[in-house]
């Protein structure tokens, strides 16, 4: 697995209230960064991806 990346939404205050991701070329894992030794969820990279794109879409907004 990649480098864990925490969002670029976590300011100053929030940054032990969000994810983090770790990406290789077909899955992804997500932590939370509170307790980031703990379990881990894993996600196939397409489906991940799909996940994103529904976040994005008007539809959700």
């Amino acid at each position: 697995m990649g480098n864990w990346r925490r969002s670029s939404y976590s300011g100053e205050g929030d940054g032990n209230n969000c994810v983090e991701i770790a990406a290789s070329s077909t899955h992804v894992a997500v932590r939370d960064s509170k307790a980031p030794n703990r379990a881990t969820l894993g996600f196939p990279m397409g489906a991940f991806t799909h996940f994103l794109e529904a976040l994005k879409s008007p539809a959700r907004r």
